[in-house]
């Protein structure tokens, strides 16, 4: 969809993209050299569900300080305590992320009114109560600020009808539908809030005397779908086209779809899950994840993110078994951010309602998440060392939006003193430089299309610009387990610039062996933030100094250091195709090895007798083998 025309009036540009015709806002004072703003309105990012209501016809959304006397501090014989979990959060801390708000700055640069879809997710109290416009947040109220409120997800309906729901839902869909607003598809923030201030949670024996409000039974908030919220997101700007490609919309008006997979991917964790093996059957991940779940078989999200603990979510309640239970749900949602939280600490202290303590809490379990998230296997094959890098989570790895957020592998070869004799994927911790051209690194790439800078009158190409995006340039995360392409194609999620066989939750990376290596130390590392984007956050930033701020706490904080998921050692020596056992010759022994283990030999695990690397070990192994027989 090409540009036809493009004219000045008065100081405006008139563009027209197909049969669209818009106006185009000139440059403001400290913008990039003639960038010029997409005119959205409102009504652009408009999404069935429950509407802002400025007037608060319903009942108050109370900050989650409210929450605390009773759901957090208690200690005693719980760490697990509710809202000491969720405060030291990106859930708790979601509206004061500075990175998050130095790209809602730069959104909204970008594209008028840009911040309405970033502030639905992150500040939901704000835009229920109507305080997202102006979207340049300048309408919060402080307890805003609380992020992803407790007494935001616990009054969510479930916005598909089912009988085991509460009946009270019943008529708040009901009346959503009177309005034409009850959402069709998931994802988007497309949330029905419950107006009367009724929570709801799972257990059904709930001591409701001992509580202010009424509570309600709701299975929703064990199910994956609840999650996909705000963790399955699209860009509304962008409509799918029949060849692939995402057009601009005509701006003034609702999206052509609201179906979030016929528009622009921005994240798509949810519909990864979706389309795992995590979603059907679930995975037996033998207390890799979930803590003291009965069976260790992931299937939801909340297995894995809010794991079971011996713990007690109401300190006011002193009969068991309403203090202390097996299966309390950890409210922590820890992920993959290993940084922020510590500059929100630093910065607010308590006033984010943040302790050292919690914070240090939170940062063991954002590192065990990680290391937990991947293994990585070595095999030395000749001259090349392979490393395969093994996805055990239920969506890409990483997964989420690509705002920096990195996995690379750091090989480090050894000389018999232990000295340094080669290296892939060094990162040097001062300069938060890391040399991408010699190793492997899973990240996505997005950027915009020539219709896109035509519009904007930027560069077409990658780009770290999330609201303009409308190409996916490469993809090469890791698919999780019981990935097929067919699947991840419907939810436009495929592998771009890369490819995985159906089935495949790993990735093979070979790396060439000086000879004078006698040893492989091979690292895996995570980022969540990396010094392009941190720079793309400051240098772009032309209306706030939210750029700058985003910034100087990422230098105060160490440039988002690297964490490591997986570390191996691997001792390095003369290599014999076909020698199965080890012994420095291929022999017998080895012939035996291959026919003894002939037929498949599924990965992730390695198996000597698969010579070839095939996935099966059969005649092509075996002569593999007698090509060397006797050396």
């Amino acid at each position: 969809m090409g540009k036809q025309a493009l004219s000045a009036i008065g100081g405006l540009s008139l563009a027209t993209f197909g049969c669209v015709t818009f106006v185009l806002a000139g440059p403001r004072d400290g913008d990039p050299p003639n960038q010029r703003q997409l005119p959205a309105t409102l009504e652009d990012f408009f999404h069935p569900g429950t509407q802002p209501d400025p007037t608060l016809s319903f009942d108050q959304i109370l900050p989650s300080s409210n929450c605390r006397s009773c759901h957090g501090g208690y200690d005693g014989e719980s760490p697990y305590e509710p809202w000491d979990a969720w405060t030291a959060s990106m859930m708790g801390q979601s509206a004061r992320d500075p990175i998050w708000k130095a790209a809602v700055a730069i959104a909204n640069q970008d594209v008028a009114n840009g911040g309405e879809s970033c502030i639905r997710c992150h500040v939901p109290r704000a835009w229920l109560s109507g305080r997202s416009t102006p979207t340049d947040m300048s309408a919060f109220e402080e307890d805003d600020l609380d992020g992803v409120t407790c007494h935001v997800c616990h009054r969510i309906v479930d916005p598909i009808a089912d009988p085991d729901n509460p009946i009270e839902d019943t008529q708040i869909l009901a009346d959503l539908e009177l309005m034409d607003l009850v959402p069709e598809f998931t994802g988007n923030a497309q949330y029905v809030f419950d107006p009367m201030d009724t929570r709801r949670g799972p257990r059904d024996d709930i001591a409701q005397n001992m509580h202010p409000a009424p509570i309600l039974v709701s299975p929703h908030h064990r199910e994956s779908q609840m999650c996909a919220t705000c963790h399955d997101v699209s860009n509304p700007v962008f409509t799918l086209q029949p060849d692939g490609s995402h057009a601009i919309n005509a701006f003034g008006e609702e999206s052509p779809t609201q179906n979030p997979h016929g528009m622009m991917p921005e994240q798509r964790t949810y519909s990864e899950w979706l389309n795992s093996t995590f979603a059907t059957t679930g995975v037996q991940l033998d207390g890799r994840f979930g803590g003291n779940h009965p069976t260790g078989v992931m299937k939801s999200c909340q297995d894995c993110h809010m794991p079971d603990r011996f713990a007690g979510a109401c300190f006011a309640s002193p009969f068991p078994p309403f203090f202390l239970r097996e299966d309390t749900a950890e409210h922590a949602f820890a992920g993959a951010n290993t940084w922020v939280v510590n500059a929100i600490n630093a910065e607010l202290g308590f006033a984010a309602g943040l302790t050292d303590e919690l914070v240090e809490a939170a940062n063991a379990r954002v590192f065990t998440m990680l290391e937990n998230a991947s293994d990585m296997m070595l095999r030395q094959e000749g001259s090349m060392l392979r490393a395969r890098v093994i996805n055990y989570t239920g969506h890409k790895l990483p997964t989420g939006y690509p705002e920096g957020r990195r996995m690379w592998i750091n090989v480090r070869y050894l000389d018999g003193e232990g000295l340094l004799v080669g290296e892939h994927g060094a990162y040097d911790p001062v300069s938060a430089d890391l040399t991408t051209s010699d190793t492997k690194v899973y990240q996505m790439k997005v950027g915009f299309d020539t219709a896109v800078a035509d519009a904007t009158n930027l560069p077409e190409g990658e780009s770290f610009h999330l609201i303009l995006n409308n190409k996916v340039f490469s993809d090469n995360r890791i698919p999780p387990i019981g990935f097929t392409n067919a699947g991840f194609e419907t939810i436009r999620a495929e592998p771009v610039a890369y490819t995985y066989e159906d089935g495949q939750y790993w990735d093979d990376t070979l790396y060439p062996v000086p000879k004078n290596a006698v040893q492989a130390v091979v690292t895996t590392y995570y980022q969540t933030t990396s010094k392009e984007y941190i720079e793309f956050l400051r240098d772009t930033n032309t209306t706030t100094t939210d750029g700058d701020y985003a910034y100087q706490l990422w230098e105060e904080h160490g440039k988002s250091m690297p964490a490591v998921m997986d570390a191996k050692v691997i001792d390095l020596g003369e290599f014999l195709t076909g020698d199965i056992n080890g012994n420095g010759m291929v022999n017998i022994d080895d012939i035996v090895r291959v026919i003894n283990a002939f037929g498949p030999c599924p990965p992730p695990e390695f198996c000597p007798e698969d010579v070839v690397i095939n996935e099966v070990v059969n005649i092509d192994d075996l002569l593999a083998v007698l090509n060397n027989f006797g050396i």
